[in-house]
């Protein structure tokens, strides 16, 4: 379980005059500015939970991260994380989370998979027994045991984030934090990546919060998700609501046979919705979600339709939307 209740982190940070005039100045006197990366943020994932961490570059998302893994040590407020407080770096608590950065590597560039978590095993003081069914249980679900005894250098970017997730999750640990999981990985390796953390919940049901650029990542594996704007929470709830409330309309493409005569719109289909879109080969319709059933029908009814899907926006989409906005977003 986590807890954080109005944590706060302030770092400060040299203020840069431009010119000449402000670099000599800078020499002798150089200037601070205080930089809220977090301010006063309050949230809770408990058990079985996967809690996505949704924000611009410097929302502070990684700020949040390394604070409750114990890395760096809050300005203010109170964060507990397994009933431990993180930044006092208590060896029962190391021993039962895990960090996974996307961006940096825990495991050595020269030496197998295996003999890493060899010593890993060491560190954590995993029985041979456990270590041997973690091992064998990790390598099966991730499909990766035949890279085990190959140098990490010697493995593709998709490979070595396995074997990172094996390193991290080896000792079973209780709550686990995914900084940018699936960063720089194809599209193959993020399925596979994000196939193995709903797996591997399911299975072992730890309390996960999740940071990522990638809209997949977020609407594949979180069904709750924090929004934050300048190290503030703006929102905090279902990713269902978000879209209700921020994408109220849905999209109908009708993909048409061709009978020789360009498809005219009818005032009523007009009426419903916005026509995005009309030639021989397509017709495009934005509706309101209460009107879909019923422009839907309209359509199939008065065209030759081949194929008919509906649409939701794009998650990226309406995440920027609410980036761009002023004020809270309401839950």
């Amino acid at each position: 379980m986590i807890r954080a209740d109005a944590l706060a982190k302030t770092f400060k940070v040299h203020k840069k005059e431009p010119g000449l005039k402000g670099s000599l100045k800078s020499l002798f006197r150089r200037e601070t500015i205080e930089k809220h990366a977090v301010k006063g943020v309050t949230f809770r994932v408990d058990e079985g939970e996967i809690v996505g961490l949704v924000g611009p570059n410097g929302a502070g998302k990684t700020t949040i991260v390394k604070m409750l893994a114990g890395i760096i040590h809050p300005t203010a407020g109170e964060a507990r994380v397994l009933d431990y407080r993180p930044w006092e770096r208590d060896n029962r608590f190391r021993g039962r989370i895990a960090l996974i950065m996307g961006q940096k590597a825990q495991l050595w560039w020269d030496l197998p998979a295996a003999d890493c978590f060899l010593l890993l095993k060491e560190i954590y003081r995993i029985p041979d027994d456990r270590y041997r069914a973690t091992l064998h249980e990790l390598a099966r679900m991730l499909d990766a045991e035949k890279e085990l005894n190959i140098q990490i250098r010697r493995l593709s970017l998709g490979e070595r984030m396995k074997m990172e997730l094996i390193a991290a999750l080896l000792h079973s640990p209780r709550v686990v934090f995914l900084d940018e999981p699936t960063t720089g990985l194809d599209l193959s390796a993020q399925r596979a990546i994000r196939d193995f953390i709903l797996s591997y919940r399911e299975q072992h049901k730890p309390a996960m919060l999740v940071t990522s650029h990638y809209m997949e990542d977020i609407q594949r594996l979180c069904e709750r998700i924090l929004i934050l704007r300048e190290g503030e929470i703006v929102y905090d709830g279902p990713l269902a609501r978000v879209v209700e409330r921020y994408a109220p309309h849905k999209v109908i493409r009708a993909h048409l046979r061709r009978t020789g005569e360009p498809p005219q719109p009818t005032a009523e289909l007009r009426a419903l919705g916005e026509v995005v879109q009309c030639d021989e080969d397509q017709l495009c319709l934005r509706v309101p979600r209460a009107d879909v059933a019923r422009a839907s029908a309209k359509v199939l009814e008065g065209y030759a339709v081949a194929d008919l899907a509906i649409e939701e926006m794009d998650i990226g989409t309406i995440i920027e939307r609410i980036f761009r906005e002023r004020g809270e977003v309401q839950a």
